[in-house]
This record gives structure tokens, sequence and C-alpha cells, in this order.
């Protein structure tokens, strides 16, 4: 079969769903983010995709601050409309029931399996967005979602995101283990 080519298309890999957590106007704020990656390792980065109208936007070079809660798949009705209103035109505040780690305008999610804080570390200026890099500073995950120490993705149930159809999808099953089993054809 031949492969066509489809155009430009920067919406075609799955994104994991996360949750940023901002204080807008000294309130906690929430907004639906599907546009986030690992960086670097030492020291733990994180880097987001925000567009600029945004009040989110704002709000972090504000405060220098950021929360990335991974919401399960129960989760789904609430991440989405977290992203469909604006902190501008309505008060999020009361839709979690938060915490705070060392941060105080980085509010996490208590009903996310795992959350990061993030102080802003850089930032680089795109057309429509700014690419935030946040250092994570704490990582919060209760014992129930993680096994032998460590987050569990099979308990945590996150979803992802896919464009341009629009549509959230569970995440699978382990088909694989990361830097061992490619040492089969060395």
């Amino acid at each position: 079969m031949e492969k066509i080519n489809i155009g430009p298309q920067g919406f075609t890999l799955p994104m994991p769903l996360a949750i940023l957590g901002t204080h807008y106007n000294s309130s906690p704020n929430y907004m639906a983010l599907g546009w986030s990656t690992r960086v670097n390792f030492e020291p733990a980065l994180l880097g987001i995709g925000v567009n600029k109208r945004h009040a989110s936007h704002a709000t972090i070079l504000e405060n220098g601050e950021f929360s990335i809660n991974f919401p399960s798949t129960e989760m789904v009705k609430v991440t989405d409309y977290v992203g469909l209103v604006s902190a501008k035109h309505t008060d999020k505040s009361d839709l979690f029931d938060r915490f705070y780690g060392t941060l105080q305008s980085a509010p996490l999610i208590k009903e996310c399996p795992l959350s990061l804080e993030c102080k802003l570390y850089d930032t680089v200026e795109l057309p429509t967005n700014t690419f935030f890099i946040g250092e994570i500073i704490g990582t919060w995950c209760e014992e129930r979602f993680m096994t032998e120490g460590i987050p569990d993705i099979s308990k945590i149930k996150p979803f992802v995101l896919t464009m341009p159809d629009n549509s959230y999808w569970e995440v699978g099953r382990c088909v694989g283990h990361a830097w061992k089993d490619g040492k089969a054809l060395t």
C-alpha cells in the first residue's frame, strides 16, 4: 500500500489530557490541556503549550507557577468542561477539591490520580502560543494508584485527545518494555 501526503497535519498524534492549575485573580483556576511533554531529565522539566488568549497564560507569567493534573477516565466530562469555559467569564475554583504542595499559586487536584507542581523555568514565544517550561517541584500520587512505589498507568486510567476528530480515548494494554525489548535485535 502506498503512503499519501495528507499535508502539514499538526494534530495527528494522541496527546495526554491534563488539567492545568493556576491562580486567576487570586483564585484557583483550571484549564484542559492537551499540549504537554517532558523536555529534560535533570532538572526535571515539563513543557506545555498555552494559547496567549487564555486566562491561564497570563497567570503563569504573573505567578511563575502552575500545576499539571492528570485526570482519570471518570473525569472526562469535567475535564472537557474546564476547556470549554474561560476564567474570564466563569469561576471554576470550586469544581475540584484542591491542595497545595510547596507552591502557593499551583493548585493541585485531589480527584486526579497524579499531579505535578511546577515552577516556571523558561518560556518560548510562538506565533499563537507560549511554550512554558516548568521545573517539576513535586509529584503527588496516592498509594492506591502506584505499584511498587511508582505511578501505575493501569490504575491511574489516563486518557488522550486525538485531533482533528476531537475525541478522547482511554489508554490500552501494555505492548512492550522500553530499553529492554529491542535488545533482542542486537
